[in-house]
């Protein structure tokens, strides 16, 4: 079976439009084929049920740049082992709290004199004004727990991420925001959701889509990962030498992309589970 994890933002959805319109015939073949496709994204929890809906997903997903993975009830044995539940999900939390990311940034930026201008600092409507969303996808992407996009007012700002650094905190680059983080990454839920999903089916093989560094350590432990068009593509190429990068940007590649790997694929994979899921 082929699992799929993709960004979100600049690559299943366009990066100035959010439309998803482009990529319609790749989802529709992982719907038909009953595939599960894991949302592995920066964006909050809040923000990602929007988009489950709106793109009838039901699989797992994972938030915040591995804040948390949330495994929807059903997906696996009831015995799958999570650590907590919450609502109707199966959560495994790996993310700092967000007051103290949010008073770290500040105090790097405080000591080095770097400024810096985070959601905290920001309305809904300025983040609706600024990113190009609507006014109630801003005010779902407020609703943080794990993570801070932030901008750079007086960039490099080499010495302000070092500080970030110094305080153990890590950062890392989106499509066109800093995040500060604590220790977690995407690349700790992907592999944890994988070694269930090998646990309870056979012959996996797993997938990884996305278009920023942020993306990096999530496309190295997957086993076909793909480089979605973008400014840095070359850098994350160059990074994943194995990787396959799509000819155009955003959702037409990832179309594109999914189509062809679907078709090397999926005829020679099984199906066969290893115990009844419920």
């Amino acid at each position: 079976m082929v699992i799929l994890f993709t960004d979100l933002d600049g690559s299943l959805l366009d990066e100035s439009t959010y439309s998803s319109d482009p990529a319609r015939e790749a989802l529709h073949r992982i719907r038909e084929l009953g595939l599960p496709l894991v949302f592995c994204t920066s964006k909050t929890r809040a923000e990602v049920e929007y988009w489950r809906a709106t793109l009838d997903n039901r699989h797992p997903f994972i938030v915040e740049n591995g804040g948390a993975l949330y495994v929807p009830d059903g997906c696996f044995p009831p015995d799958f082992g999570a650590p907590a539940r919450r609502d109707a999900y199966a959560v495994f939390e790996f993310g700092t709290p967000y007051n103290d990311l949010v008073d770290t940034l500040h105090q790097a930026s405080q000591d080095t004199g770097c400024r810096v201008r985070g959601f905290r600092d920001m309305s809904a409507e300025e983040v609706s004004r600024r990113y190009g969303l609507s006014f109630e996808q801003a005010r779902l992407a407020k609703i943080r727990e794990y993570d801070e996009p932030f901008e750079i007012l007086d960039p490099p700002g080499t010495e302000l991420l070092a500080a970030i650094e110094c305080r153990g905190r890590r950062w890392t680059r989106g499509g066109r925001l800093h995040h500060i983080t604590g220790h977690a990454n995407k690349a700790e839920s992907v592999c944890l959701l994988t070694r269930h999903y090998r646990r309870t089916f056979d012959n996996i093989i797993t997938v990884g889509l996305g278009d920023g560094m942020n993306d990096l350590d999530f496309l190295s432990c997957v086993d076909i990962p793909v480089v979605i068009r973008s400014k840095i593509a070359s850098k994350l190429r160059s990074a994943l030498p194995h990787a396959r990068v799509t000819a155009l940007p955003g959702p037409e590649g990832w179309n594109r992309s999914v189509l062809e790997i679907l078709e090397q694929h999926t005829e020679r994979v099984g199906w066969a589970s290893k115990g009844k899921v419920e």
